[in-house]
């Protein structure tokens, strides 16, 4: 069992800088990959980005590449979304999920989720 906590949400304005913060713990932590999603209202959760404990580069999804950054603190066992630049259209729930698998962007084959945090960008 894998347990994520996520906190950091809030209200930004056009093109202003929020940070996500996914705190892990649970049994085995370590071998799974974190990944980040999103849902706005009326909408379908999408992937946004991950990153898996060894040393490996992050990866994202084309809508936030080049303003959001992944990172891990392994020390603090958390994993990070920087997102810079923000949009009104990236007003969403953010979810940090874990995935026994690897470099997957897809909702079905992450096995943990957080309870999410509101991102909210005013224009």
């Amino acid at each position: 069992q894998v347990q994520l906590v996520e906190s950091g949400g809030g209200l930004v304005q056009y093109g202003g800088s929020l940070r996500l913060t996914c705190l892990v713990s649970g049994r085995d932590f370590k071998s799974y990959e974190i990944g980040w999603f999103r849902q706005a209202p009326g909408k379908e959760r999408e992937f946004v980005g991950a990153i898996i404990w060894k040393d490996l580069l992050p990866y994202y999804a084309s809508a936030v590449n080049g303003r959001f950054t992944i990172s891990r603190d392994n020390a603090k066992n958390t994993v990070y979304l920087q997102m810079n630049s923000l949009k009104p259209e990236d007003t969403a729930v953010y979810y940090c999920a874990a995935s026994s698998r690897v470099l997957v962007t897809r909702e079905y084959l992450y096995d943990y989720w957080g309870q999410g945090t509101q991102v909210t960008v005013s224009s």
